[in-house]
């Protein structure tokens, strides 16, 4: 009842319109287009945030999680020339960037032998020599080494580029792939899908349909896979809403989706560098839209290394409920864009702590988000001096 009280003495303060669109929240009713967009454009962050946060609390509780996972990125050279990209390098460079042999990214995965993650992350540019054929190779030899080890791996953007190159359907192409050892797909690549946004910040590489086609195909293949959108450059309220209208649609059809994970555009070293980045405050406003929006999605997810570590933890207020994994120190992605974290690279004690930091409960999960651990009642000693969290 404490709580319940001051929610409903916010909501009859917020205004007409919102008012109406706080009650249906709290009865658990979806909202609309229209109304998603009033929330973006009237909607304080003290309301966001109380409803985003009821929303995620009944949902999850205090319930955070986070997994022990290592990130591969095959190579940084790409044919495709992304305004807001920081990291890949043209193909016709390819000298200044890098490219990672089978057995180089092979030993990468020997060198977590006795190690207890759970998953492998497998994205980077689209380079041409590393086809279909290639990756397929490369997943069957991961998992002829460790077979329980999750692969999650390759944006739509690299798939679309894969299966055309080798003249297959997507639904050809996601098959060949899961057979292989392919366990999930990420979310990246999807941007913002509005043409009008797309095709000025990333016109050459596969548009909205077809990414979502190969979701699609991807659930229908029995896997599941994440969703992401690029915010916080030149798109709209209304561009961020129809993005995650089409994301929402499709989980209505497939319920293949586990997560949404908004990524905040950062503008170091690259193409878009004129644009100024989004506030502390309009990154909570994402955070609690999408929570609230996205009514679908079971899962809320920020990555900590580009928001920063006190960031991170105050999304934990405004709808998240996922902060990734202990991630490592070799991932490129974040670094090169200008993240908050330069090393990105968290021991599972560090996670924990920081989530308990937070007031929360600190769950390890899998990639399809079953518990692994859960460290709400461990020690704070105990975690710090446990030698498998560290």
């Amino acid at each position: 009842m404490s709580e319940t009280l001051p929610m409903e003495a916010l909501i009859r303060t917020s205004g007409e319109g919102l008012y109406q669109i706080g009650e249906k929240i709290l009865a658990g009713e979806r909202i609309t287009p229209d109304e998603g967009l009033a929330l973006f454009e009237r909607g304080t962050l003290s309301l966001l945030g109380a409803l985003a946060n009821h929303v995620r609390e009944k949902r999850h509780g205090h319930r955070t999680y986070f997994n022990r996972n290592f990130h591969i990125e095959p190579t940084n050279v790409c044919v495709f020339s992304c305004q807001f990209c920081s990291y890949s390098r043209l193909y016709a460079h390819r000298d200044e960037g890098w490219e990672l042999s089978m057995q180089q990214m092979l030993d990468i995965v020997k060198g977590y032998d006795g190690k207890p993650v759970t998953e492998v992350h497998i994205v980077g540019g689209v380079h041409p020599k590393m086809n279909l054929d290639f990756f397929m190779e490369l997943m069957q030899k991961i998992k002829a080494h460790r077979p329980d080890l999750h692969i999650k791996g390759f944006t739509a953007v690299e798939l679309d580029y894969m299966f055309r190159k080798a003249k297959l359907t997507i639904e050809e192409g996601m098959h060949r792939l899961h057979e292989a050892g392919l366990d999930s797909l990420p979310g990246g690549g999807a941007e913002i899908f509005h043409p009008d946004v797309r095709n000025v910040i990333c016109a050459d590489k596969v548009d909205a349909e077809g990414w979502l086609a190969i979701h699609e195909a991807a659930h229908n293949e029995g896997m599941h896979t994440n969703a992401t959108m690029l915010y916080g450059h030149i798109e709209s309220y209304a561009h961020r809403i129809d993005h995650m209208e089409r994301l929402r649609s499709l989980q209505d059809r497939t319920g293949g989706f586990n997560t949404f994970i908004p990524l905040k555009f950062r503008n170091k070293d690259n193409d878009m560098s004129h644009v100024p980045e989004s506030s502390v405050v309009e990154d909570m406003k994402m955070y609690a839209v999408a929570r609230l929006y996205m009514d679908n999605f079971p899962h809320l997810k920020a990555y900590w290394p580009m928001l920063g570590r006190q960031n991170a933890q105050l999304t934990l207020s405004f709808g998240v409920n996922d902060l990734d994994g202990t991630i490592d120190d070799t991932t490129k992605i974040y670094s090169m864009a200008g993240s908050e974290e330069q090393r990105p690279s968290l021991t599972t004690a560090q996670l924990v702590t920081l989530i308990k930091q937070a007031g929360r409960e600190p769950v390890e999960r899998d990639t399809l988000y079953h518990v692994v651990q859960d460290y709400t009642n461990m020690d704070p000693e105990q975690i710090q001096t446990d030698p498998s969290l560290n």
